[in-house]
């Protein structure tokens, strides 16, 4: 057989591309369990590797086997990554997906930082793999909590938007009220309106850097006020997407399914898309 011939069989082995498929994409059997925890413990050491080797004052014995692992998981990746590829049933689509973009990225930057010394350390993007456990360990049902979140944040957004224009005008009228009070004493760093309004937005968020404050008596029972404030303000986004919460459980509960306890159907729903059920009895 021509090598020709050798690569053609290859590139259409749909035997193969089956075998390789199931160990790769799913996790149902021991190989692809197996398969799933070694890169996950490749990703997880890969993560760590870059993380330490950006500490300073690091022994100078220890470079060379850095390099080394570092060009081993990065073939490993890259390897998997084509292999992810050739054996996808629609190679075009897992190439432009979330997870397909992200093992892309996951490969690049060491080669990038053979011309980019600095771009090696966009490796920690691999990291965002790790999504891939929830996966392995059947944990898909927490996203159902977590949809219920994106679903209570969007119903909830146009009260936020509100709620945060309100705090924009609120920091910046007492970032312009504290440049009035303490802008004339000498040395002041209330020196501007855009440094105060940085002081507000700093006191009111209670972070409290302490690299801006005040000196005088009235503008230091200002800053105590701002404090309170931020204290009271914390509570309000938060009882604004609880309640949208609430809500959205309550709904998704009226639509919960009797026989199989799954939720999230469309309210004209008859019949359940898990079991069948017919949800109107």
């Amino acid at each position: 057989m021509k090598l020709k011939e050798r690569i053609h069989h290859f590139l259409h082995d749909q035997k193969l591309k089956h075998k390789l498929y199931v160990i790769i994409f799913e996790s149902d059997t021991p190989a692809g369990k197996l398969f799933d925890v070694i890169l996950i413990w490749f990703i997880l050491l890969s993560v760590l590797l870059v993380i330490i080797e950006s500490l300073k004052g690091l022994p100078t014995y220890l470079a060379t086997p850095f390099v080394i692992m570092e060009y081993i998981f990065t073939a490993f990746f890259t390897f998997e990554y084509i292999t992810r590829i050739y054996c996808s049933p629609q190679p075009r689509k897992y190439i432009f997906s979330f997870f397909g973009i992200v093992d892309l990225l996951a490969t690049l930057p060491l080669y990038m930082g053979l011309l980019f010394p600095g771009a090696r350390y966009l490796l920690i993007i691999r990291a965002f793999r790790l999504i891939r456990i929830f996966r392995i360990f059947k944990l898909f049902k927490f996203l159902n909590e977590g949809e219920l979140l994106l679903a209570s944040l969007r119903e909830s957004s146009k009260k936020i938007a509100v709620f945060f224009l309100f705090v924009v005008i609120l920091v910046i009228s007492i970032g312009t009220l504290m440049y009035m009070i303490e802008g004339t004493q000498p040395n002041s760093e209330f020196n501007n309106i855009p440094n105060s309004i940085y002081w507000a937005i700093v006191t009111m968020t209670t972070v409290g850097y302490g690299d801006i404050t005040p000196v005088t008596g009235f503008g230091k029972f200002l800053s105590a006020i701002v404090m309170l404030i931020g204290y009271t303000i914390i509570a309000v986004p938060t009882g604004i997407v609880s309640v949208t919460m609430m809500k959205e459980y309550k709904r998704r509960m009226e639509k919960e399914c009797p026989s199989c306890h799954r939720s999230g159907h469309e309210d004209n729903a008859k019949f359940c898309k898990y079991c069948g059920h017919n949800l109107e009895e």
